[in-house]
């Protein structure tokens, strides 16, 4: 088990998971981040005592650094160079990944460059630059733990030696909108998108479980992480989501990890393995269970999950457009500012849009992200300017 860690994004649904993990194992947070939620990271930061904090945001770093004044703990840059700096952190041994979007990435990079143990939340950084991050930490020798519940579900089955696998299933419960049409669909407000049936997260992400776009990032993230091709990835839908992934080997053998919904398990297994520890977890009773359903997902009436399948399958540039032209249109739905049908519609537009490099580099991928992101704000402002 690992004794230090920095939490990047420590005040968000998974940050703040990590941090409650943290002080029950007696783990130090050698270093917290934050967007701008000041309030929370402060009292983050009375709680657990960090060497080191930072916000994203310029404004909230500089009360950040005026409300910590004199207390010892050093406050750092705002922005990526801030993120930087805490995961580069010198007491830590390890850096949970927990801040949304393509802004992990170089920070992950900087972490896995000092041999930090990466407990990885942060799925876009793989999904835009998987190939590139995992030579990376091969090169550099870091170990790669994932935090997502499915990914951890599949790391931990994987007992097998290489060649023996068939299948990664990587379960996902359909979301709150499992069978609706595309005209049903179109009355979902952000309200709605952000109530999940069985998990407890983040908004983004939230809504990127309804829509199925999460579980087509996952396949793409499971690519990179288990060195898979996509026809070796199958996606089940599973409403009750106790199984929470599953591997298929050479001889029909399925190994499975089920377990109740907590997000604190696969955030405590990163922080721990190869160890295991108690845990404050509910405990799943199987005599309480009244069944498990499995079914091949819809994917006309699940369109996102198309789309990011066939991105997985195309490669190159595709998944950081996707990615990134996603995260744009769903701040833009939890804004009021899209539907939620244009998520899709936004996406599929970037993608037919951005121009797509087979072999990208780290700078094209960057750019192929910025590119997605202008372009789906470009389209809504001209969209909202023709309806005027």
């Amino acid at each position: 088990m690992i004794n230090s860690t920095v939490i990047l994004g420590s005040t968000g649904s998974i940050g703040r998971q990590s941090v409650e993990v943290c002080k029950r194992l007696g783990i130090k947070a050698a270093a917290l981040t934050t967007n701008k939620n000041i309030d929370l990271l402060l009292e983050q930061t009375k709680a657990l005592r960090p060497e080191y904090v930072c916000a994203f945001d310029a404004g909230a770093n500089e009360r950040l650094r005026a409300a910590l004044q004199g207390t010892g703990v050093a406050v750092g840059h705002s922005g990526e160079a801030g993120l930087i700096e805490a995961a580069t952190w010198n007491s830590a041994e390890c850096v949970v990944t927990a801040v949304s979007g393509a802004v992990g990435l170089r920070p992950t990079l900087a972490a896995i460059d000092a041999k930090k143990r990466i407990a990885l939340a942060n799925k876009e950084t793989l999904v835009c630059a998987g190939s590139v991050v995992m030579a990376r930490a091969r090169e550099k020798g870091a170990e790669i733990v994932p935090v997502d519940s499915e990914h951890s579900a599949v790391f931990q089955c994987l007992t097998a030696r290489r060649g023996e696998l068939r299948k990664v299933l990587l379960t996902g419960s359909g979301g709150p909108f499992r069978g609706w049409s595309r005209e049903e669909t179109a009355r979902v407000t952000p309200e709605m998108a952000v109530k999940h049936p069985n998990w407890s997260m983040g908004a983004k992400i939230s809504v990127d479980s309804a829509t199925m776009m999460n579980k087509g990032l996952e396949f793409i993230e499971a690519m990179h992480l288990f060195s898979v091709r996509p026809e070796d990835i199958e996606i089940l839908i599973h409403p009750e989501s106790v199984v929470h992934s599953a591997v298929e080997l050479i001889d029909g053998t399925v190994i499975a990890q089920l377990g109740v919904p907590d997000m604190a398990l696969p955030i405590q297994y990163a922080l721990t393995w190869p160890e295991r520890r108690e845990s404050a977890s509910e405990r799943l009773d199987l005599t309480a269970l009244s069944g498990l359903n499995f079914m091949k997902p819809d994917f006309e009436k699940l369109p996102c999950l198309a789309l990011a399948v066939d991105c997985a399958k195309r490669g190159g540039t595709a998944p950081a457009v996707l990615s990134a032209a996603n995260e744009a249109a769903v701040a833009l739905f939890l804004g009021r500012r899209l539907g939620y049908n244009e998520i899709y519609d936004c996406v599929a537009a970037a993608l037919g849009s951005i121009d797509f490099i087979a072999e990208p580099s780290l700078e094209d991928i960057l750019a192929a992200d910025a590119a997605a992101r202008a372009f789906v704000r470009e389209r809504y402002t001209s969209c909202i300017s023709s309806s005027q």
